[in-house]
C-alpha cells in the first residue's frame, strides 16, 4: 500500500471487509443508491475519481456504468463520525442510477402500510442490458 492510500486504514470494514457506500446526487442532494465497496473498490474511486463497488453476488469489482454505460462520476469522497459509512457525492452520467431504470435505487415509499412506488422507469432495463 503506498502513502497515498493510507486513508483506507482509518475505514471501519465489516468483517467481510466491506464498507456501504451512498451515491448522493452532487447537484440535487438526492440519494440515488446504495452498494458496498472493498479497500480495492474504494482506493479505484479516489484514484480515477469513478465509481467502482464490490458486487457481493458476483463476488468481484463493479465499476458503476460498465454494462450500462450509466457512469458516476465521483466529486467528493465522504466518511461518516464512525468512519463506517462512505457518501460519494457524485454527478450521475446518463441520470439513471438503478437497475431497474430508474434515477434513483428508492423508488418506494411507506404509505399506509404498503410500498408505493413515486417514480417511474425513464428507460426500460431490456434496452439498458441488452
Amino acid at each position: 500500500m503506498t502513502d497515498s492510500q493510507a486513508f483506507l486504514d482509518d475505514i471501519t470494514w465489516t468483517t467481510e471487509g466491506l464498507v456501504p457506500a451512498i451515491a448522493q446526487d452532487a447537484a440535487t442532494g438526492e440519494i440515488l443508491m446504495m452498494a458496498w465497496m472493498n479497500r480495492e473498490a474504494l482506493a479505484l474511486t479516489a484514484e480515477n475519481g469513478v465509481a467502482v463497488y464490490w458486487s457481493r453476488s458476483r463476488k468481484k469489482l463493479w465499476r458503476k456504468g460498465e454494462s450500462s454505460g450509466h457512469t458516476q462520476k465521483v466529486k467528493e469522497v465522504k466518511l461518516d463520525c464512525d468512519a463506517d459509512v462512505i457518501i460519494l457525492v457524485i454527478e450521475q452520467l446518463g441520470g439513471i442510477a438503478c437497475h431497474t431504470g430508474r434515477r434513483s435505487c428508492f423508488y418506494r415509499t411507506l404509505k399506509d402500510g404498503q410500498w408505493q412506488e413515486n417514480s417511474a422507469v425513464i428507460k426500460d432495463p431490456k434496452e439498458i442490458y441488452s
